[in-house]
């Protein structure tokens, strides 16, 4: 079998993916499942409370909807592939390649454009200062201080994931 199930019963292959098979749903549904950290932090603290989080700090910097939307959708991928650890995706040249193809395409479908330079300076900021939020509430150490430079109330507690998923889709359809 060449591709996966996806919650909305579509048959979805993440090395060859159809843009049309994209779903909001299913990656909302997915990334309110899958836990931060590989699951090694003090409670479940999924991948879409990440992004939501991320999202609402690009909102509070007062970014444009495409970069607090681009923030949202970041981790999309992860919804098709799994989550890969830091120290282990680093090393993985073919997952990294059919990661950012994948997530170049989910950006596409739904903000209508690939994040430039400048942009993923923008995200990719967010999302390290967030991850040093996470360590610092959600592990048993700081990885650095950059969490201190958010500007959002971010809260790192533990939620059920219906109720997730739900806020991710509303945050979706209002930035759409």
């Amino acid at each position: 079998m060449s591709y996966i199930t996806t919650a909305t019963g579509k048959h979805f292959d993440p090395i060859n993916p159809e843009e049309e098979l994209l779903d909001i749903n299913d990656i909302a549904h997915s990334l309110s499942l899958i836990c931060r950290a590989n699951g090694h932090i003090k409670h479940f603290y999924s991948v879409a409370q990440h992004s939501i989080a991320c999202a609402k700090e690009a909102a509070a910097r007062g970014y444009e909807k495409d970069i607090i939307l681009f923030c949202l959708l970041h981790d999309a991928s992860e919804a098709y592939l799994s989550d890969v650890t830091r120290p282990v995706k680093k090393d993985l040249p073919y997952y990294l390649d059919t990661e950012e193809r994948l997530q170049n395409l989910i950006w596409k479908h739904f903000v209508g454009r690939v994040p430039n330079g400048d942009d993923r300076k923008l995200i990719f900021e967010i999302d390290d200062q967030m991850l040093s939020k996470e360590f610092h509430e959600l592990m048993p150490e700081d990885i650095d201080d950059s969490y201190l430079k958010l500007v959002s109330d971010v809260r790192c507690e533990e939620r059920r994931p219906e109720e997730v998923r739900e806020e991710f889709i509303s945050m979706f359809g209002e930035l759409v």
